[in-house]
């Protein structure tokens, strides 16, 4: 094999050497990191979660920032550019930068299999720990206990929000879930838990290894109105917030996790209120009920298991009369698809299902006939496509100034429209014929 010369070759390389894309556990990973020497000299925030860890994470680097720390974040997975996974003081990674590092993991991986995920976090963390940080935030992949990213011992564990999903690995219920989630705990260490009714098994995993538990409603707790809202927890209070620039109504509990973390590390990361109010006021995360105004109104949103998708159908109830709803709709296939359809169907008049170039998604075809064997909406009408760009063509050709368009589902779904720029899409053009009949 001729030596990777761009990060392209290299994530060509990443993707050949292990036989199945996620195979959880420590050991091939960890003996990796440690021939490389791998650690961080300065606190790691860990974030694991069902739902809102990307907000979380996002909310964390903006609030630490504006405090004056240098930051260094890690996320997964990415929307449009790998790079995405990987920012350091507030801004993204360029591919020439992760270069040495990826060749450092090539050189002392020796036989070790590594998958697509642990040899480009093992990279990722090797330009992190070389970059003089004073704080690094680290995004859990799938789970917990098992993870890659768990071969760091954090400083203080975010637990957000628990839901059913990746249920042929973490398990079939919250409580098998939540275990896994837990996995991330130290001995000794706070550990946020900001799921308002977190499962047992979280509650019991935090005493049985020795962690510090703050747990939402117990030890630190927010209110609001229509124009501020308030947080206050274990000798520290903040009145008068603006809200965060993250739109839906669940960022206030993902924020409240976000300043309870904060307060847990204020010994080691002071930060001033300010600092709080303007990070908050500032965080971006793209594709997270992300509102692009116009005509059509766009709306991104990369829920893509029953308990997002219920957050998004919540959000978009409260956002008002729209004569007609274009859903542009695709997802893995182990999702919940019946209950995710269910719970967002009554607000979405037209569909538009898609495929995505992954073969862990969910054919358009199904995706239809799955909707139509559940649906109760006897106007509304579906169709499939090719990919989310023509897909959210044939919506935008579709739709009257007045409509919304809501894209939503996997991050290929998301970024599948990203990519090539909203501009262009927006652009006049002819709408593409369906792949096949409109229903």
């Amino acid at each position: 094999m001729n030596k990777p010369a761009t990060l392209d070759d290299w994530l060509a390389h990443c993707e050949r050497l292990h036989p199945t894309t996620i195979e959880l556990g420590l050991a091939r990973v960890r003996g990796v990191a440690q021939r490389m020497g791998l650690r961080f000299d300065c606190p790691v925030i860990t974030v694991a979660g069902t739902n809102g860890k990307g907000s979380s994470c996002a909310m964390l680097e903006a609030i630490l920032g504006q405090a004056g720390y240098r930051t260094g974040l890690y996320t997964s997975p990415h929307l449009v550019h790998f790079e995405e996974r990987c920012r350091v003081r507030g801004e993204m990674v360029q591919a020439a930068a992760l270069l040495p590092h990826f060749e450092r993991v090539e050189a002392l991986r020796g036989d070790t299999s590594l998958t697509y995920f642990e040899f480009t976090m093992l990279a990722i963390f090797s330009l992190l720990a070389e970059s003089g940080l004073d704080v690094v935030i680290l995004e859990v992949g799938v789970g917990g206990r098992l993870d890659s990213v768990n071969i760091i011992d954090t400083d203080c564990a975010l637990i957000t929000s628990i839901d059913i999903d990746h249920t042929e690995l973490l398990g079939k219920d919250r409580e098998s879930i939540g275990f896994e989630k837990a996995g991330i705990m130290r001995a000794g260490k706070p550990a946020v838990i900001s799921d308002p009714v977190p499962p047992q098994s979280v509650l019991k995993h935090a005493a049985e290894v020795g962690a510090d538990l703050w747990r939402l409603g117990h030890d630190f707790n927010f209110s609001g109105d229509k124009q501020q809202w308030a947080w206050a927890g274990r000798g520290r209070r903040y009145a008068g917030l603006a809200y965060p620039a993250l739109r839906g109504a669940n960022q206030l509990v993902n924020a409240s996790g976000v300043l309870a973390a904060l307060t847990a590390l204020r010994d080691r990361l002071p930060v001033t209120a300010q600092a709080v109010r303007n990070g908050l006021g500032m965080v971006e995360l793209p594709g997270r009920f992300q509102i692009i105004s116009g005509q059509p109104t766009l709306v991104l949103d990369v829920a893509h298991n029953p308990h997002s998708v219920a957050a998004l159908a919540e959000n978009l109830d409260a956002m008002g009369f729209y004569p007609c709803t274009h859903g542009v709709f695709g997802v893995m296939a182990d999702k919940d698809l019946t209950q995710m359809l269910a719970r967002v169907g009554p607000l979405v008049d037209r569909w538009y299902f898609t495929d995505l170039p992954t073969a862990r998604a969910a054919k358009s075809g199904d995706l239809l006939a799955t909707w139509q064997a559940s649906n109760i909406r006897r106007d509304a009408r579906g169709s499939v496509w090719a990919d989310p760009a023509q897909a959210l063509r044939a919506a935008v050709a579709a739709a009257d100034p007045a409509d919304r368009i809501v894209v939503f589902g996997s991050f290929y779904t998301v970024g599948g429209v990203l990519k090539d720029g909203l501009p262009r899409l927006f652009a006049p053009h002819a709408a593409p014929a369906p792949s096949s009949t409109d229903i």
